[in-house]
């Protein structure tokens, strides 16, 4: 089955350039042959050209997670609790669950039972993260005052 020959491609994240390329096929029918994949369970939809394998998205670690939260927003970094947790700071276990500011909208996404919450800041709010291990997080002081501005402004 054609399945296998995507477990050959080497990124998480891919889209139908690079299913065309693993079935060579066109990117025209990569689009129709994902769309069958999601609905049989073999890939996972991110959102539009974006997909995980089935297996890769069960075993996504934390900071895939977080990679992952980048991607499906732009301009977004990981912050409030999830950000907390990360550095150690809190000790409540989020699962399943990924915290983002973003500049655009407010958006809330479940895949798969992964529900990542994106959570629109002012542009002036928007600064103290930096780039770790392949994705955008908070610093741990700014989750916090983004935690609290949140709560200041009753969300």
């Amino acid at each position: 089955m054609k399945t296998t020959q995507l477990s050959e491609i080497k990124k998480t994240y891919f889209g139908y350039q690079e299913i065309a390329k693993a079935l060579r096929i066109e990117p025209a029918s990569a689009r129709v042959s994902a769309a069958r994949y999601v609905k049989q369970g073999f890939l996972v939809r991110v959102k539009r050209n974006l997909y995980v394998l089935r297996e890769r998205w069960k075993a996504m670690g934390t900071e895939e997670r977080f990679e992952l939260a980048n991607i499906m927003q732009v301009p977004s970094y990981v912050s409030f609790m999830s950000a907390l947790e990360y550095h150690g700071i809190t000790t409540q276990m989020q699962r399943d669950f990924v915290e983002s500011a973003v500049l655009k909208r407010t958006k809330e996404t479940d895949i798969k039972g992964l529900i990542f919450r994106f959570t629109r800041i002012k542009k002036e709010l928007y600064f103290g993260f930096r780039r770790e291990k392949g994705f955008f997080i908070a610093s741990a002081e700014k989750a916090l005052v983004d935690s609290l501005y949140l709560m200041s402004s009753g969300r």
